[in-house]
């Protein structure tokens, strides 16, 4: 199936590993021109030299999603160097869990105000695009309970609202706006690789509670944001697609 989205302009915020990593090399196989940013540049540059492999434009920028100025910077200049924007992935977490202030303040900042940020100066350009979308990436801990501090799943939460407030709201400018929600997710570097690690028992309760015995790998995911990204998904927008092995026991309407 042709996804169509060769030649459109994608940009992914925390793109060097993981899921974001993982949808920069979808994007990239499918034709599509892609720029990620990230905080630490040597990834971010050799990300880069890997999507130029596919032969499409890619870039890339140090950027602490945090700082609005930096943000929007990034963005503006992957516009002017790609020639638009027809896609946008948010896609950082802070992965604040803890239960206190500062995992309120960080999950605010980087969570939810990046996004909002990322979407508001994407929208110009989006709004010249033919095959606009955005699609973001929240948690499975927005959606119920589990072992993650109050913040995080809050916030989450607050994403998913927030994708469907934004489908409606654009969609008389045919911007389609949808979310997903990973589960427990595995990759080296990653949290559940830091879990498994340093706390056995949590990542053997957290295997134990999935009824497929296992985690999500990035590709699993990245795959569902893509194509829901995608002019292929051209008529859904407003929705969120979970993406939990059947983790997650509520019903979603």
């Amino acid at each position: 199936m042709d996804l169509g989205l060769k030649g459109l302009n994608v940009l992914i915020s925390g793109g060097s590993k993981g899921i974001g990593r993982r949808c920069a090399d979808y994007f990239a196989q499918e034709g599509a021109n892609v720029s990620i940013c990230a905080r630490d540049k040597a990834t971010v540059d050799e990300t880069v030299a890997h999507l130029t492999k596919s032969g499409v434009k890619a870039l890339g920028h140090s950027v602490d999603v945090g700082n609005k100025d930096a943000l929007e910077g990034w963005i503006a200049e992957s516009a002017k160097a790609l020639g638009g924007i027809d896609i946008i992935v948010p896609n950082v977490s802070a992965l604040a869990v803890e239960d206190n202030e500062d995992a309120w303040r960080k999950e605010f900042e980087v969570d939810m105000l990046h996004t909002v940020r990322f979407v508001n100066a994407a929208l110009p350009y989006l709004e010249k695009s033919k095959a606009p979308s955005v699609t973001i990436v929240s948690s499975v801990s927005g959606r119920e309970i589990d072992f993650t501090g109050p913040a995080y799943g809050a916030f989450k939460a607050a994403l998913i609202h927030y994708a469907h407030g934004m489908a409606f709201k654009l969609a008389p400018k045919m911007i389609r706006v949808n979310s997903v929600s990973p589960g427990n997710t595995y990759f080296k570097g990653g949290v559940w690789e830091y879990i498994e690690n340093n706390l056995p028992d949590l990542f053997k309760e957290a295997l134990r509670l999935n009824p497929t015995g296992r985690m999500a790998t990035p590709e699993e995911v990245a795959r569902g944001v893509v194509f829901l990204a995608s002019p292929a998904s051209s008529f859904t927008t407003g929705t969120n697609l979970v993406i939990d092995g059947a983790l997650t026991r509520g019903v979603q309407y």
